[in-house]
């Protein structure tokens, strides 16, 4: 997997931009050059730089004080500071420098080797960083983690209100008895994973897992709307997943399992206990009652208690079953099934994906992107021709992996990530219904599907322009438009690139563009050095000089190919 990094050079002279383009570019170096701190913030406002150089001899360099709000303003998108300068004589400079939030310097004339070795240190600590970052935010929930690094610490909160989810796999003591431990830890993980996205979906909190039992909040740390919604349609999406892993286990003739789940709100205090590992959790009354409710559902059923049910049935179909003993506190308690959507407030009318007007209000994404990409992706399965083999199923995943990278590092929000992605996954499904013009019929698909998973009118209209920006010939404008073209050729610099054109040249061949190896190269040569170029900053830095090295063998390749044409005629 390659690893990526942005580094925000400040610095407008020329020779000192070339030099650093020599001595850094690859290696995974993604160099953004800016002239000033003014333009810096630009930058800075849309990407991340895991790396900032600045050069403080430079007739556009400001001051200290405005390099350090720049840095200030920017924390969470700046992780790494480096000066250059001439003099480093004068230990004033270098100190308001590291005062101001830098960590090193680096002098002129530069020294290629010693550059490189400090910034390979840099790098490795901003790779770690991230990564430590990752497994926190698996740990906590964000809040808590904007407290431990502004304050040091996170002071226990009482809810008047918190929602607690619980789910338990049925019989799991007795199926791990007969399943091996690794293919046991495989499975669990599957269905945990399943399960974080529909809670990050929700924009509920994992809280833990415990053996097989699997714990989310929602309303305690976070100020969404609905809580008791979100939590409820979190619930009816874990137990259709389940249940359709349950149809085709048994389609197949394989082991499967089955799922409880109870939903329970009330009062909560959260907090972090441990002093060597750390543990953030909800205690409360409320936790036991929801654990209950859970272990009174039935299977791949849904259990919520009589606050939930008065809160939600406007919006929910639920069965009353009746009243059951609390353990320990004594008293019962009143329970419902929760059993789906109403068609009302349903996408589809089946009770199962949330409506438009139910995802603004609880504030979540108002399209149904998961169900959409899943049924586009099954129709390129089955409907793609045998002989798209270049166009294919596995292009579109490569396409969109791209995109998303592609995206985070030039800076997307998370509404252009959605659009985005949507174009990468319809790009080419032109190619189920023609060979030729394929664009206008991919769009013409887009147009027919994306309404009825809550994409709107703007969003379909975005998509189709950078659908259409993919066709040959056409210019990109704008950046979406620029990063999905980018995406779409990122194998030309690609160590893979053989492999992935001959499957091209094959597939052509299949539908009556059968090329001669010499005809084959031609084309090439010329699609890489006159017809195709990179737009983005980021494929400009990390595949233009494999696509010039392709060009370069191609060419090489060519002129052997005619000599021993020559010789053998």
């Amino acid at each position: 997997m390659e690893r990526l990094i942005n580094i925000l050079i400040i610095d407008e002279k020329e020779s000192d931009r070339s030099a650093l383009r020599e001595i850094l570019g690859g290696g995974g170096n993604i160099l953004l050059f800016c002239d000033s701190v003014v333009e810096a913030h630009q930058i800075l406002n849309r990407r991340e730089a895991g790396i900032v150089l600045v050069n403080v001899d430079s007739p556009n360099f400001s001051s200290m004080d405005d390099f350090k709000k720049l840095l200030q303003v920017h924390a969470s998108k700046t992780h790494y500071s480096i000066i250059i300068t001439e003099n480093t004589r004068t230990g004033s400079r270098l100190l308001k420098g590291f005062n101001s939030g830098a960590v090193d310097f680096i002098t002129k004339p530069f020294n290629p080797l010693l550059i490189q070795a400090k910034l390979d240190v840099y790098k490795s600590l901003y790779y770690k960083d991230q990564r430590i970052a990752q497994l926190l935010g698996n740990i906590f929930p964000e809040n808590v983690l904007d407290d431990l690094n502004q304050y040091g610490k996170f002071s226990p909160k009482r809810v008047d209100k918190g929602v607690v989810l619980f789910t338990d796999f049925v019989d799991f003591s007795m199926k791990s008895k007969s399943i091996k431990p690794i293919k046991l830890v495989k499975r669990l993980e599957y269905y945990f994973t399943a399960f974080d996205e529909i809670v990050e979906r929700y924009k509920l909190e994992k809280i833990k897992t415990i053996g097989d039992a699997y714990m989310a909040i929602a309303g305690v740390n976070e100020d969404n709307a609905e809580p008791i919604l979100r939590a409820c349609m979190a619930a009816l999406e874990m137990r259709d997943f389940i249940r359709n892993e349950k149809e085709l286990a048994r389609a197949l003739k394989k082991d499967y399992w089955e799922i409880r789940i109870g939903v329970h709100a009330g009062p909560l205090v959260a907090g972090i206990i441990g002093s060597k590992r750390y543990s953030f959790d909800v205690w409360g009354d409320t936790v036991n009652i929801a654990a209950r409710a859970q272990q009174f559902s039935g299977i791949d059923q849904i259990t919520v208690t009589q606050v939930i049910h008065d809160e939600s049935a406007a919006y929910f179909e639920m069965k009353d079953l009746g009243n059951v003993p609390i353990k320990k506190r004594g008293g019962s308690m009143e329970i419902f099934e929760l059993e789906s959507l109403k068609s009302e407030y349903s996408l589809y009318n089946n009770g199962k994906v949330p409506s438009v007007e139910l995802r603004v209000l609880c504030q979540i994404a108002t399209v149904d992107f998961e169900h959409m990409r899943s049924d586009i992706l099954n129709k390129l399965k089955s409907m793609l021709p045998d002989e798209v083999i270049y166009h294919d199923l596995g292009h579109t995943l490569n396409v969109e992996k791209a995109a998303i990278r592609l995206g985070k590092l030039e800076g997307l929000n998370d509404e252009e990530m959605l659009l985005l992605r949507t174009a990468a996954l319809f790009h080419d499904t032109g190619f189920i219904f023609t060979y030729d013009h394929n664009e206008l019929y991919a769009v013409r698909l887009m147009e027919q599907m994306l309404p009825k998973y809550g994409f709107n009118e703007e969003q379909i209209r975005v998509i189709r322009e950078m659908i259409q920006a993919t066709t040959l010939g056409i210019e990109p404008v704008g950046l979406l438009q620029e990063i999905l073209c980018d995406a779409d050729h990122d194998y030309l610099g690609r160590a893979d690139y053989y492999v992935v054109a001959s499957k091209l040249k094959q597939e052509m061949a299949a539908f009556g563009k059968d090329l001669s190896e010499e005809e084959w190269m031609q084309m090439q040569i010329r699609f890489l050095g006159e017809l195709h170029k990179f737009y983005t900053v980021t494929a400009l830095n990390i595949r233009q000089k494999g696509k010039t090295n392709r060009l370069a063998e191609l060419k090489s390749a060519l002129e052997v190919l005619q000599e021993q044409a020559r010789v053998g005629s």
